[in-house]
């Protein structure tokens, strides 16, 4: 049996899971960072924690600060698993982190409460924004077709290439605000008109960009079209044009040229 307060200790100085004994469930409460970093000792503990208990787990994330998909991941492995075994994983309290995530992969309604599943991450039904004290229901979750499961996973890969390029994309934004006084919304705009121009995929270009900053050579086409879309920005009577800027047509910056990209 179960000891209230524990389970195999985590593997992690970034996580910590306890576990207590909930009547035929276990409620786990995590604490810490969900990624790639505690995956594996997240999922021990929760192998642990679903092997102990009757029903299935009531999982508290209220201390979960930071989250991604291999910790969703995880849960989704430990979701699956329970259900082989007629029992369920719900999500009892998240954090920010993890409702965000949750409302973004559109995996919320996979670990509601029944009374609660159209409510959406953070709120239950009676709106008081926790499940705690609902009374837990062992009604067997039946799984999702195979095209939800399918639609699920494709989702949440396409969350992980956001994840995995979104650094390099925001470091070429800060070039180029940088170097043309673009404020962040601009920066964005012209990456995103230079990446249709050239046929280039946004990372790949801010990719270069970054690595033009660090001494490689900027392809003529690529410079040129980033110039372009800078220019446009800068122009007044562009309808691209920053509105924000109350300064006068002799205080604005140049119009960059091509040649003279400072890239």
């Amino acid at each position: 049996m179960l000891a209230e307060g524990t389970v195999g200790a985590p593997a992690s100085p970034f996580l910590k899971v306890a576990a207590y004994p909930a009547g035929g469930r276990t409620l786990v409460v995590v604490a810490g960072e969900l990624d790639i970093d505690t995956e594996q000792a997240l999922q021990h503990a929760l192998h642990e924690a679903l092997a102990q208990s009757v029903h299935g787990l009531d999982l508290d994330l209220a201390g979960v600060d930071f989250c991604d998909c291999s910790g969703l991941n995880v849960l989704l492995h430990i979701r699956r698993l329970a259900l082989a075994e007629a029992k369920t994983v719900r999500i009892q309290t998240e954090g920010i982190a993890v409702e965000h995530l949750l409302a973004l992969t559109r995996t919320w309604p996979l670990f509601a409460y029944a009374d609660d599943a159209g409510a959406g991450p953070g709120m239950a039904a009676n709106g008081q924004g926790t499940r705690t004290g609902i009374t837990p229901n062992p009604v067997e979750e039946d799984e999702l077709p195979a095209e939800v499961e399918e639609k699920l996973r494709t989702e949440i890969g396409q969350l992980k290439r956001a994840m995995q390029t979104r650094p390099v994309i925001d470091l070429a934004r800060g070039v180029l605000m940088a170097s043309f006084s673009l404020n962040s919304e601009d920066a964005w705009s012209v990456l995103v008109e230079a990446s249709q121009c050239t046929n280039i995929k946004l990372h790949h270009l801010a990719q270069e960009l970054v690595g033009a900053v660090n001494g490689a050579p900027l392809p003529d086409r690529v410079r040129q079209q980033v110039s372009a879309a800078v220019t446009e920005t800068l122009n007044p009577l562009s309808p691209n044009h920053r509105r924000h800027d109350r300064t006068s047509p002799t205080s604005r910056p140049a119009p960059p040229d091509s040649d003279s990209l400072a890239l």
